[in-house]
């Protein structure tokens, strides 16, 4: 990553949006070199993908809902990239997810609403991300 990768970053993530002739603008390149920058940041796993936020989407950062721990480990067959993959595609109360060594295979941070919002994140985890076991903690402090 460099200064100008930097800058992207910053403006995708206060505007998903734009086009890559005002991303171009913004950070001082043609609308073609951003979009390729922008590819690159996507392929590398930089960024992880592009969401959309309803009023009735869970919160998304601390201190606006509760904050969970999930380990995941893997269902046999599934694969780090296709776990990944599924968590960018519709698991936007997960802010982050580790790889991680020990008996799980990934540690993710979320933010969700109440226990059913909990419930329902993983019941989902095992049945669209191919998650076989889960253990949970919550947070009761930060």
């Amino acid at each position: 990553m460099n200064p100008v990768d930097d800058a992207i970053l910053r403006e995708l993530t206060a505007d998903a949006r734009l086009s890559w002739t005002d991303l171009g603008a913004r950070v001082g390149l043609s609308p073609n070199a951003a979009a390729q920058r922008v590819r690159r940041l996507l392929d590398d796993g930089t960024i992880r993908g592009f969401t959309v936020v309803t009023a009735s989407s869970p919160p998304s950062r601390p201190g606006a809902g509760l904050e969970v721990f999930v380990e995941v480990r893997l269902a046999d067959g599934t694969t780090n990239e296709e776990f990944t993959a599924a968590l960018t595609r519709g698991f936007g109360q997960v802010l982050d997810a580790v790889h991680v060594t020990g008996s799980y295979d990934y540690l993710l941070h979320a933010v969700v609403a109440d226990p059913a919002a909990l419930d329902l994140l993983v019941r989902r985890l095992k049945r669209e991300a191919g998650a076989a076991q889960t253990f949970t903690r919550l947070a009761l402090r930060a």
